[in-house]
């Protein structure tokens, strides 16, 4: 009897692995000279370290610009604490930063910004004068209402000058 092959039982052909050696051959080439493109300037509008650097330092010593400001002083408070937290009073005075000119007309609104400062500071909890950031959350948050109070762009920062708990 002779032997015939069956061409279903041939062994299958292996593919050839040169197409994808030579995606990963580019691929690196690729994104070597991309790199190098971009540290040279050539993409991406950058300068090289060596440039930058001496314009930095010279920006590191220039004195920064400051915008005209002026002060306002906001008077003492003084607000009474619940006597289950063993302290009876807090002090509390601030100044306020004020845009160049418009000290003025913050100064008017002194009134409006004691009331506010007063309703915020007899709402905070007794327990949350434990925590350490205490003084942070306040100032953030009265100067958020005192510049709802006073409209943008009037007041700048609050700055806290007294802050006693007794």
């Amino acid at each position: 009897m002779t032997a015939i092959a069956d061409p279903a039982e041939a062994p299958p052909k292996k593919r050839s692995k040169l197409p994808l050696i030579l995606g990963v051959v580019l691929a690196i080439a690729g994104a070597g000279g991309g790199f190098m493109a971009v540290r040279m300037g050539l993409l991406g509008g950058g300068s090289t370290e060596a440039e930058s650097a001496p314009a930095a330092e010279a920006d590191a010593h220039a004195a920064p610009t400051v915008a005209p400001v002026s002060y306002v002083a906001l008077d003492p408070l003084i607000v009474n604490m619940p006597r289950s937290t063993g302290r009876q009073f807090l002090r509390f005075a601030a100044s306020l930063e004020v845009a160049d000119g418009r000290a003025a007309e913050v100064e008017a609104l002194k009134p409006r910004i004691a009331d506010v400062m007063n309703s915020y500071l007899r709402a905070v909890e007794p327990e949350d004068f434990e925590d350490q950031m205490i003084l942070t959350l306040i100032r953030a948050q009265l100067l958020r209402r005192i510049q709802v109070v006073t409209g943008e762009g009037r007041v700048r920062d609050l700055l806290v000058t007294e802050f006693v708990l007794n």
